[in-house]
């Protein structure tokens, strides 16, 4: 009886002992695999932040073929920090290579869908509509700037970039054009003569107005259809103009498609409504004859001094159209 009641007392504390390794080992366990848990969630949590990005910038350069600026904007996009992107719509066929470019960020940045661009003709806003598609694949891009391959910047790309995104509009500029020539009355009542505006086609859109601009197919087509070339003013032309030009209107879509088309869609409430690309318009006392005519100055070297920088960053502006040599570096911040 007494042998009995010994081994039931050794039963239970091996019973016991058990009962504890087992209890530890599934105490260790658990912890292990909270640990193995917690550094996959730190991992994770690691990778999400390193995959965060603050919203880019698209820059749009419409070029014909090189950009005899990239030196400058080679300059300036080395202090993005990859907030940005390039695309470039060049002629058909051109291609930014290491033979056709000297600065990394433009290499290979041409879109591979380009179109032949004519003056005054619906083929410029075309190759717009084209850089904005090609620019909305990435959803980083969420502001998009129109360019031409004679801008360069007036200011660094910190305070670029913090200068566009400190707003939620888009920068365009827009005001109802009043003066005859332009619009076509065969366009109403698609687009009525209330909603024609006008302004610069250097524009600034976030990506709402972008997607509006690239799924367009009413006013776009009315573009195509109506804006066609009259000849060109007395003292540009040399050919002879028709002796009647009154049916004949020169719409020059790219002054004015972005700005009607939102016009059209009610979304001028969200535009700050000027460009914050400089040029100047001022050239009808010009005796250079090659400074007049229906295009903006062509700002050339012995135009290059420290007080007209001065005066255009006065104007609040953060670029300006430049002939291929002005490129001194004591211009750019």
């Amino acid at each position: 009886m007494k042998k009995k009641v010994v081994q039931q007392k050794w039963k239970k504390k091996v019973f016991a002992l058990i009962l504890v390794v087992v209890l530890c080992f599934g105490s260790l366990l658990f912890m292990q695999m909270r640990y193995t848990h917690v550094l996959g969630l730190v991992s994770l949590q690691h990778q999400l932040v390193s995959q965060v990005q603050k919203p880019k910038i698209a820059f749009l350069f419409i070029a014909r073929n090189r950009l005899p600026l990239e030196l400058v904007w080679d300059a300036f996009f080395r202090g993005g920090d990859n907030n940005f992107s390039i695309f470039v719509h060049p002629r058909p066929g051109f291609v930014l290579n290491e033979a056709t470019t000297r600065s990394s960020y433009f290499l290979n940045r041409q879109v591979n869908d380009s179109i032949q661009i004519d003056w005054g003709e619906a083929s410029m806003i075309e190759a717009e509509r084209i850089l904005l598609r090609h620019a909305l694949d990435d959803p980083l891009n969420d502001r998009f700037v129109f360019l031409s391959d004679s801008c360069i910047p007036l200011y660094n790309f910190s305070y670029t970039y913090d200068y566009i995104m400190s707003t939620p509009t888009s920068f365009v500029d827009s005001f109802a054009d009043t003066k005859g020539g332009r619009y076509n009355p065969k366009m109403d009542p698609v687009i009525p003569v209330y909603n024609w505006r006008k302004g610069s086609q250097w524009a600034v859109l976030t990506r709402k107005h972008a997607k509006v601009v690239v799924e367009d197919d009413t006013v776009f087509p009315m573009f195509q259809k109506f804006c066609k070339k009259k000849p060109l003013p007395e003292f540009w032309r040399d050919q002879v103009i028709p002796a009647d030009t009154s049916k004949i209107h020169n719409c020059i879509p790219d002054e004015h498609y972005v700005q009607t088309l939102l016009a059209q869609k009610d979304l001028e409430k969200e535009l700050t409504r000027r460009s914050v690309t400089h040029t100047a318009w001022d050239i009808s006392n010009s005796r250079d004859r090659e400074r007049r005519g229906w295009h903006p100055v062509t700002y050339k070297f012995s135009d290059a001094t420290p007080m007209l920088i001065k005066f255009i960053k006065g104007l609040t502006c953060t670029a300006l159209p430049l002939q291929n040599h002005f490129l001194e570096s004591t211009f750019i911040l």
